[in-house]
């Protein structure tokens, strides 16, 4: 609660990490709604997506950036771009660090880049997925993640059953300045619904691909129209875009039965952002070699 002695906070803070660390489980968890994807499948996050936490006594933004990664594309040099911008932007920044993984290379390419910061930013250690580490564990990862970095703060959690998520919030917001309201009252995210529904369409066409294949895959979203002859029903045109034939094949399945899988998972995961019935029309499109090509990224929002 806000009071004279407790001044509101607002700001930014930034989960940052390896690709698949569990930044975008952590991030929808403190949101309290699902404000980015997750998959198994590593580098899933592609933008920035802003999720609003809003508390009485401070309102926390938290972006979720895509794993930095060496790249091996013209798409991986970007994502990284987007990172290091978000990074020079933010009040405080999370490095996640999975409880069950020893610390890397990766890891420590990213706390070298973090020490720069770390000078006039408050990096905090955050040991992630403590809900399949043991006790022992959590311990070892807390001590050597402590070596990599000097941290503002370190603290473990879970963001699948809960583990001192309000906790973590509380860190965050203690290293935020002063200030009112960024955001309107209800608000989650700041994302444009065709960027939600694009990243929808995604999540559910990462399920059950090939390794080589996630990279691979776009989302555009074409139109959002309301049906003429009905009030309760939105038609929703989108493009899902693969680099070659061969990809093609593997998303739409025998028959066409793979695209209509991943056509109903999204379609219920749109209706209920929207709040309406939607009726997905879904079109498999080549991009050839999408990812090394500057003008084909910009095309796909990149």
């Amino acid at each position: 609660m806000t009071t004279p002695d407790v001044p509101h906070r607002s700001g930014f803070a930034c989960f940052v990490g390896r690709p698949n660390t569990g930044k975008s489980t952590l991030t929808n968890t403190l949101v309290g709604a699902k404000v980015a994807i997750t998959s198994s499948k590593p580098q899933t996050t592609r933008h920035a997506i802003r999720g609003i936490v809003a508390r009485e006594d401070a309102q926390l933004i938290i972006v979720d950036t895509p794993g930095l990664h060496r790249p091996r594309t013209l798409l991986g040099q970007r994502l990284n771009d987007v990172v290091r911008a978000t990074w020079s932007e933010v009040d405080v920044i999370g490095f996640c660090v999975p409880a069950n993984e020893k610390i890397g290379p990766g890891d420590r390419f990213i706390a070298a880049e973090l020490v720069k910061l770390a000078r006039h930013t408050p990096v905090v250690g955050i040991v992630t997925k403590t809900d399949v580490a043991s006790r022992q564990q959590v311990a070892d990862q807390l001590v050597a993640l402590q070596e990599v970095l000097e941290f503002a703060d370190l603290i473990p959690v879970s963001a699948v059953d809960g583990f001192q998520v309000d906790q973590l919030a509380d860190v965050l917001v203690s290293r935020l300045p002063e200030g009112p309201q960024l955001y309107p009252d209800g608000e989650l995210t700041d994302e444009p619904e065709a960027t939600l529904i694009a990243e929808l369409i995604r999540e559910a066409a990462l399920e059950g691909v090939r390794d080589e294949l996630p990279h691979s895959i776009a989302v555009t979203v074409e139109e959002i129209l309301p049906r003429e002859d009905r009030d309760d029903l939105l038609d929703v045109y989108a493009n899902l875009y693969v680099e070659r034939d061969s990809q093609k094949g593997i998303v739409l399945g025998h028959k066409g039965e793979r695209l209509r899988t991943v056509g109903s998972t999204a379609r219920r995961q749109i209706a209920a952002l929207l709040g309406s019935k939607i009726y997905l029309h879904l079109h498999v499109k080549i991009a050839k070699d999408w990812q090394r090509d500057p003008k084909q990224l910009r095309r796909l929002g990149f």
